[in-house]
This record gives C-alpha cells, sequence and structure tokens, in this order.
C-alpha cells in the first residue's frame, strides 16, 4: 500500500494539537518535515524544537527533508532527534560529501534519502541509488507549498522504479509537490511508494483527504 506523509509545512499552526490528533487518526503512516535555511531555498521553515514538539503529539515514522546548503551540519543536528528518515539534496554536495553523509547518518540509525529538484537528470544519483533508503523526487521546485505538479517527475519515477526493481534495490521512491487525488494517483501508477502532499491535506478534511490518496 501507498504510504502517505502529511508535509506539516501546511499545517495550521494556530490548531496544531488539533491537526495533529487528526493526523495520528488517518491511515498516513509518515509525517513529513521540510526544513529549509533561506540559502538553498528563499525560504525558512522550522528547526529542532518544532520537531521535538511534534513528536510529542505523533506516533508516526518521521521523515525528515532538508532543504539547506550546509548538508553536513543539519544532517548532525537533526540525527540527534527521534527521527526515522533524513533527506538531503544531491545538487549541494560534491561526490565525497554525499558518502559521508550517508556514512553519518547510518551511524546514527537513520535512514538515509536523496533529493533531486526537478531540473536536476535522475541519472546522477544512480550510483548512490544501492546506499540509500529512498530517493526523493521533487515535483515542485522546493521552497514553497501550493505549486503545481510538474509531470516531467513521472519519468523520473518511471525510470527509477525500472533501475530499483532490476537490481533489486531496497530504496523507496518519494514524490513531493503539488500531489492530490489526481497526480497522487498518476505517481502510484508510475510506481512511486510514498507521496508527500501538504496544502491537499492540510487544507480540508485530513482523514478524508488522506484517505483520497490510498
Amino acid at each position: 500500500m501507498t504510504i502517505i506523509a502529511p508535509s506539516v509545512l501546511s499545517l495550521d499552526y494556530a490548531n496544531v494539537n488539533v491537526q495533529m490528533e487528526q493526523v495520528e487518526q488517518s491511515k498516513a503512516k509518515w509525517i513529513h518535515f521540510d526544513v529549509m535555511d533561506g540559502h538553498f531555498v528563499p525560504n525558512l521553515s522550522f528547526g529542532p524544537d518544532v520537531l521535538k514538539g511534534l513528536r510529542k503529539l505523533s506516533t508516526k515514522i518521521f521523515d525528515v527533508h532538508i532543504m539547506v546548503s550546509n548538508p553536513i551540519y543539519f544532517a548532525k543536528v537533526f540525527s540527534e532527534l527521534n527521527i526515522d528518515y533524513l533527506t538531503f539534496h544531491y545538487e549541494v554536495c560534491t561526490h565525497q560529501e554525499i558518502l559521508e553523509i550517508i556514512n553519518f547518518l547510518k551511524s546514527k540509525q537513520v535512514k538515509v534519502g536523496l533529493s533531486i529538484k526537478p531540473s536536476t537528470k535522475v541519472e546522477m544519483i544512480l550510483p548512490y541509488l544501492s546506499m540509500i533508503d529512498l530517493v526523493l523526487v521533487m515535483s515542485v521546485e522546493p521552497g514553497f507549498g501550493g505549486q503545481a505538479f510538474d509531470v516531467s517527475a513521472l519519468d523520473k519515477i518511471k525510470y527509477l522504479r525500472k533501475v530499483i526493481d532490476k537490481h533489486s534495490y531496497s530504496c523507496l521512491i518519494e514524490v513531493d509537490g503539488g500531489i492530490n487525488a489526481e497526480t497522487g494517483k498518476q505517481c502510484v501508477d508510475c510506481g512511486v511508494d510514498v507521496l508527500v502532499a501538504g496544502s491537499y491535506i492540510f487544507k480540508g478534511n485530513i482523514v478524508e483527504r488522506v484517505n483520497s490518496l490510498l
């Protein structure tokens, strides 16, 4: 079954307890955190304290996506929290830095994700698929919620599905950006494992919106 990961970037922070309780009651298995530094992307989101607070309200898998220009530093900070996955961006790292972050997160028993922006060719991350637990295909430009879905993500998902299945890699395919009932189904049909959805879930009935993605 497809894993649904509501993105708390779209959470109503004046109504946190109620909305988090609705997420807990839904069939979503993960919660997705977008960490932005104002450098790699032109926006700021939240830091460790917000995640610590939400951890007290949830038993879900915590899936942290760091959209930052210094991923080594942020990986060290967030790996000390009670998280399950940490995904960083291919675009800001050298090959050696990617290996360093992968090895560091594994030493902390945190599952490793690698993300690519819409403009990045999916072939660039093939050498790392055997080493990581998740590949995140961005279907919008990272940095802001509520953007329209970029259909180029579908071909990337199809390609990754073929490569991962051919080599029997254990890497999950995740997609984030512009996900709703229609685009979510398109991604699932192409072979995605995890759907991240923010505005679509939190701007409606949370339980019903999660169910519509399954």
